[in-house]
């Protein structure tokens, strides 16, 4: 964001902060701002989770939408939302330019995590356990956390079977799958997503590593032909937030409906999350796009695999004075228990 542009959004942004005070006797109104417009699957379960909260209040709490990034960007969504852009936020921790590292990194620590439901699970209880979370959030109050759809490979022209078929090809990933991915011979590169269709369509990458939502939100199915349903584990993360000047502006009973409000926000995202993938999945059978099943036994070396750099990972978290081998530990203690359970934290009593 440029200088000028920042300006203007404080200001504006400063402006608005007085909507989180009651327009009318009785309401609270509070802004809500997006980098995504309203019909992307994220605005959608919004949505529902604003209808929630006016129709639980009973009209005492209402929410104003900015779509669109009108108030908030990709990168620097955390700092915006602290600093009282808008009230509440989707942010993004995971692209987060600074400040977020033991955020950024723990969504690479869930190697085997089979739901979307597990990994806020596991999130939650990881939340719970290390104070490095929360010391990463001052100044927000969460209110959801967020999972996401584990993303295969979609390819231009050369189907993959197995691991081995990713050796030679030059793959658009994520930056937690880019040591994977070189370990097992393929050519790894980082490109905003918005790129990748053009590079799909002039051969300048053989696939992405994406879910099978792009196959239709992205269009991806004009320009690949083949669809394999490995996963790339992923991990949940904090997705919503509140600024502590407006949390503070808020009554304690205003705040228990709020904290009270995320499983529902969290549920609808989840709804909408595998919704998006089921309607790529649909789309691919009547555009082209072969998919193809991947061997479970080939999937455990994959998450084996992930898994060693992943550990990798976390001990060079200690480079900025945090111990990440506990972290990742404990998220795979918790992956591998079965039904997730979060273990008590170190003090005996559970926060």
């Amino acid at each position: 964001m440029n200088p000028l542009r920042t300006l203007l959004v404080l200001a504006l942004g400063a402006a608005l902060a007085a909507c989180g005070r009651p327009a009318d006797r009785g309401v609270t109104t509070l802004t809500y701002a997006s980098p995504y417009p309203p019909t992307h699957p994220f605005s959608k379960a919004d949505i529902t989770w604003m209808k929630h909260v006016e129709q639980a209040s009973g009209g005492r709490i209402r929410i104003k939408p900015y779509w669109s990034g009108a108030l908030l960007s990709s990168d620097m969504s955390m700092s915006e939302i602290r600093h009282g852009l808008a009230d509440i936020g989707l942010i993004t921790p995971i692209y987060a330019r600074g400040g977020a590292h033991m955020l950024r990194a723990q969504s690479g620590f869930y190697g085997g995590i089979r739901s979307l439901q597990d990994q806020v699970a596991v999130y939650d209880c990881l939340d719970r356990r290390f104070p490095a979370f929360g010391n990463e959030l001052k100044g927000l109050h969460v209110l959801a956390a967020q999972g996401g759809n584990f993303p295969g490979v979609l390819t231009r022209n050369r189907p993959v079977h197995s691991l081995a078929d990713l050796k030679g090809l030059r793959l658009r990933a994520q930056s937690d799958a880019i040591d994977v991915l070189r370990a097992l011979g393929a050519d790894p590169v980082n490109m905003p997503m918005g790129e990748v269709y053009s590079a799909l369509a002039k051969g300048v990458i053989d696939g992405v590593v994406a879910p099978a939502d792009t196959i239709k939100s992205l269009h991806f199915a004009e320009v690949a032909h083949h669809f394999t349903s490995l996963r790339f584990s992923r991990g949940a993360y904090p997705a919503r937030a509140m600024s502590d000047r407006a949390w503070q502006r808020l009554s304690p009973a205003q705040q228990r409906f709020l904290a009270e409000s995320r499983r529902v926000w969290e549920a609808a995202l989840a709804k909408e999350v595998l919704r998006a993938e089921a309607a790529g999945v649909a789309y691919a059978s009547g555009h082209g796009v072969e998919m193809i099943p991947f061997p479970a036994a080939e999937q455990a070396r994959l998450d084996a695999l992930y898994n060693r750099f992943a550990l990798d990972q976390a001990q060079r978290l200690s480079a900025v004075g945090l111990d990440g081998v506990p972290v990742f530990r404990e998220a795979q203690r918790l992956i591998a228990a079965g039904p997730i359970a979060c273990a008590p934290s170190p003090s005996g009593v559970t926060p």
